[in-house]
């Protein structure tokens, strides 16, 4: 046996089942950790030089080696079965789909010892370190009757083997493989959970994420989003942040609407950001209001205008803005304390002099941050709130609520993007000025991604212009968009911790969320068959069966809790016209699912155009030996209509300068529908559910079937893949 020196890997991901199949097998190595780059494959190099990558290679090797008898099966067929199970492994390690796998395999073990044969394996390492790799959640399953089979299997080969504890000991904490639980930050001992800092594509680096200042127990975060839209991927980051520390610090958050403007804001958007907080899987302790505030905000403006702190002015709007610009004080800013109380009032009673009024805050009008220069405070504004109805005529700003209500709440550490930088001062000098405990603030970078607008105020065009269906509409880069366009969550979440809480502006690529989500729909998703009805070709068999037939296959080979569907073989098969070009007079090809075929004929009209193929099945030629593998449907009247969607970027430029009007650069195509023939089986797709289409991508299923005259509508997921425009 050659002799390995190394096992290495990288350190958030340790192949705890090689760990684990080396102590059990008695294969000594050493173990080196962290001298790979993240997501790197883990490596066995041996003293010679050779190495071998990937974990199941890594696993077979060791089966073959071990000391222990049919480690690797007794014969070919056990091997076979073996890889099988290497293979299912990693489903436990998809959240969505845990339980599915647990379910299946306890069904499994009804009456088995062991998942192969009657002898432990590989196979039995390989599902009993992904179980065990989950930590917390399959520890606490352990603990139910839930999964009578499964947990005696585990536990036996617990039992058994009490060097697999071992592995597990030293790679999984609470968490799951490779993430411990968070430390107290005055310990040095154990690394804290990192996030992965990504701005940087060519690095794989981490790093610690710290709070300035924080204790255990003791941190409150808060998320504050504005009930004027949906919540899109940019708040998304900010949400999950949030989340975060207030995990990893055994902290509290708070989700607060910052409710500031009633023009903008509705009950609608509310309902929907919380469904939309559900949806990320963020837990929070309470739901408050700015506007449970508004009593205490008043009182506080007109005590800060009594100190003099703050003052009424009536400078129309755009003069204001010139003259903070060019840091010219107001006429109004020596006003006495009566003159603004008196002002005050007409704001309140919303008088005609009233209505031209705003209450700013009496900072420092030659600052060179120009965000100190008497912001304003408070604002007229006659609409009737959602909450509060029409009981106020003056609404505090922003700027002026934040730290005010920050403050109040107990709020530790205030998150904000990058871009309120130069916000932060007027900040800090606002809570001074109320006299307040002070908040820590910690910034992040905003997450901005290529060809998309963020700006609610952009994305409420397109709704209210019918540009679009809806905040929910698959083109938008709202969470209800993109889950509609067949984002599973776990990518989302993925690819934002992937950012980390880095604080260098970064813009993203689409590409990269969508190849995490292909990494885990593909491994589950059934497959079935489409066909473009537009001049589709029949191919008649003419050795064909007489009678169509039906076989019961699995809708995902490699995966068995997808289900099973039934296809139906017929002499007469309809292909794409594409594939029917494709194909030589004379040439073998193989029909996928069934076998290989000889097409004898090519029958052509005038035109030249294909209108109909002849030939023969020859299912005992080789699958290998053809160079076309064809998707295709058998002629009966059980094939249901379906409607292929797929969807462009709403903006044609990767990024919008600095005063570029997005009016200018809308893609004038952004969606297109294509009419397909599909098989019978997708009559069961339920709404949500996402699929394969051989030879075609993947689609999540938005309008099931209801009757033969109304489509199944499918949206198209892009894969990662770069995506071609609709426009060219």
């Amino acid at each position: 046996m050659e002799a390995v020196t190394t096992l290495a890997f990288s350190a958030d991901t340790p192949p705890l089942s090689v760990i684990a199949a080396a102590k059990v097998a008695g294969v000594n190595i050493s173990v080196d950790a962290g001298v790979l780059p993240s997501g790197s494959p883990p490596e066995l190099r041996f003293s010679s030089g050779l190495s071998l990558h990937g974990v199941n290679t890594l696993l077979r090797y060791i089966g073959r080696v071990s000391s222990l008898p049919n480690l690797y099966g007794a014969d070919a067929v056990q091997s076979g079965q073996i890889d099988e199970w290497l293979d299912y492994a990693p489903i436990f390690s998809i959240g969505s789909e845990f339980e599915n796998a647990c379910t299946y395999v306890n069904e499994y073990l009804t009456h088995r010892t062991f998942l192969v044969g009657f002898n432990f394996s590989i196979a039995d390492v390989a599902i009993w370190s992904a179980l065990a790799g989950i930590g917390q959640r399959w520890e606490s399953l352990r603990k139910s009757t839930k999964y009578q089979n499964l947990v005696r299997w585990f536990n036996s080969i617990s039992a058994e083997h009490t060097t697999l504890n071992e592995a597990v000991s030293a790679f999984v904490g609470k968490r799951g493989i490779g993430k411990s639980p968070a430390p107290s930050l005055k310990s040095k001992e154990h690394p804290p959970k990192q996030l992965m800092d990504t701005n940087n594509s060519n690095s794989s680096s981490s790093f610690e994420v710290d709070l300035p200042g924080a204790e255990v127990g003791k941190v409150c975060v808060r998320f504050a989003p504005e009930p004027s839209g949906y919540l899109h991927i940019g708040h998304s980051k900010a949400a999950l942040l949030n989340k975060y520390f207030a995990e990893r610090y055994n902290g509290r958050l708070i989700v607060r609407f910052d409710d500031t403007n009633p023009s903008k804001e509705s009950e609608e958007f509310v309902d929907n950001l919380l469904k939309d907080i559900e949806t990320l899987g963020i837990k929070y302790d309470r739901v408050t209001y700015t506007s449970d505030y508004f009593d205490v905000l008043m009182a506080m403006v007109e005590k800060m205008i009594k100190q003099g702190k703050a003052y009424v002015d009536d400078t129309p709007r755009e003069q204001m803005q010139k003259e903070r610009m060019e840091g010219i004080e107001s006429a109004c800013r020596s006003n006495t304390v009566e003159q603004n109380l008196a002002m005050w009032n007409e704001m309140l009673q919303g008088t005609e002099r009233g209505k031209q009024c705003c209450v700013r805050g009496k900072l420092d009008m030659q600052d060179p941050n120009k965000s100190l220069r008497d912001p304003v405070y408070y604002r007229y504004n006659a609409d009737p709130h959602h909450r509060v109805g029409s009981k106020y005529k003056v609404y505090p700003t922003y700027d002026f609520a934040c730290p005010f209500v920050d403050a109040t709440e107990g709020i530790t550490h205030a998150l904000r993007s990058s871009e309120y930088h130069d916000r932060n001062a007027q900040y800090y000098r606002i809570l001074d000025d109320m006299e307040l405990r002070k908040v820590q603030i910690y910034e992040f970078s905003r997450l901005n991604m290529v060809y998309t607008l963020l700006s609610k105020r952009k994305l409420l065009w397109f709704v209210q212009n019918g540009k679009v269906d809806g905040w929910d509409d698959p083109r938008f880069p709202t969470v209800q968009g993109i889950v509609r366009r067949g984002l599973k969550i776990e990518a989302l979440i993925q690819f934002i911790l992937q950012q980390g809480a880095s604080k260098n502006l970064n813009l993203m690529e689409w590409d990269k969320l969508w190849t995490i989500n292909k990494k885990i729909i593909d491994p589950v998703c059934a497959r079935h068959t489409a066909v473009i009805e537009q001049d589709r070709v029949l191919l008649t068999l003419t050795n064909g069966p007489d009678k169509p037939f039906v076989r019961i296959i699995l809708r995902h080979k490699k995966y068995e809790p997808a289900g099973k569907k039934a296809t139906t073989f017929t002499n007469k098969i309809w292909l794409e016209y594409t594939d029917a070009a494709s194909i030589s007079q004379g040439e073998e090809v193989t029909l996928m699912d069934w076998g290989n075929a000889i097409v004898k004929e090519i029958k052509k009209d005038s035109n030249n155009k294909i209108v109909g193929l002849i030939g023969e099945l020859h299912l005992e030629g080789s699958v290998k030996s053809t160079k076309l593998k064809l998707t295709w449907l058998p002629d009966t009247d059980e094939l249901v209509h379906l409607s292929l969607v797929e969807f462009d970027y709403l903006i044609k430029k990767k990024k919008l300068e600095e005063g570029e009007d997005f009016l200018d650069n809308l893609n004038p195509v952004t969606r297109k529908e294509t009419v397909a023939l599909g098989d019978s089986n997708m009559r069961n797709l339920k709404q949500g559910e996402v699929i394969q289409l051989e030879r075609k991508g993947y689609y999540r299923c938005d309008s099931p079937f209801l009757r033969n005259s109304k489509p199944i509508v499918l949206f198209s997921i892009p894969d990662g893949r770069m995506q071609t425009s609709l426009n060219n």
